[in-house]
């Protein structure tokens, strides 16, 4: 298939999709490697398209409208699910985790967790991959980007996290 289609065609499925869309799902829907997607994602990107990376695959970042607050955190690997169950409990979305690395600077990784079961497949990933979180690189320090429906939600968040012993103050 020629690249400009299947471009194309990659950007109207994110643009119809739900949830997010693997890199291999894709590749198997076009016919092509899992590589050769991610480099038609990485020319859209270029081209000022808006694709967001996920740990579930890319999506098509959402203009909500909604309050967007960053709050700072520590805690240890096994606090994890505690403290994503805990905004998505309370009503927030988590956009991203973000750590302040001495030699990159800002590192940024994108969560899009939203619920309880998006929560636990991120935890689930976390084990499997035996992969170090951001914020073990920077001693359980991190801040989160959240969407609340209100500032009132943000409060609660801020809260539960604080009675937790989580919230960084």
């Amino acid at each position: 298939m020629e690249r400009e289609r299947r471009k194309r065609q990659v950007l109207e499925e994110l643009q119809a999709a739900d949830r997010a869309i693997s890199a291999s799902a894709l590749a198997g829907k076009f016919g092509v490697s899992r590589q050769i997607i991610v480099g038609d994602i990485a020319i859209l990107r270029a081209e000022g398209h808006k694709i967001t990376a996920t740990p579930r695959g890319y999506i098509l970042p959402e203009e909500t409208g909604m309050p967007v607050c960053q709050i700072a955190c520590r805690h240890d690997s096994s606090q994890i699910l505690e403290e994503l169950n805990a905004i998505v409990d309370c009503g927030g979305s988590l956009v991203d985790v973000v750590v302040e690395h001495p030699l990159y600077g800002e590192l940024v990784g994108n969560l899009q967790i939203s619920n309880r079961l998006e929560a636990e497949d991120f935890v689930k990933r976390v084990r499997e991959s035996k992969a170090a979180p951001l914020s073990m690189l920077t001693d359980g320090i991190h801040l989160h980007t959240i969407t609340c429906q209100n500032p009132e939600t943000f409060d609660r968040i801020r809260e539960r996290l604080r009675e937790l012993g989580i919230l960084l103050s």
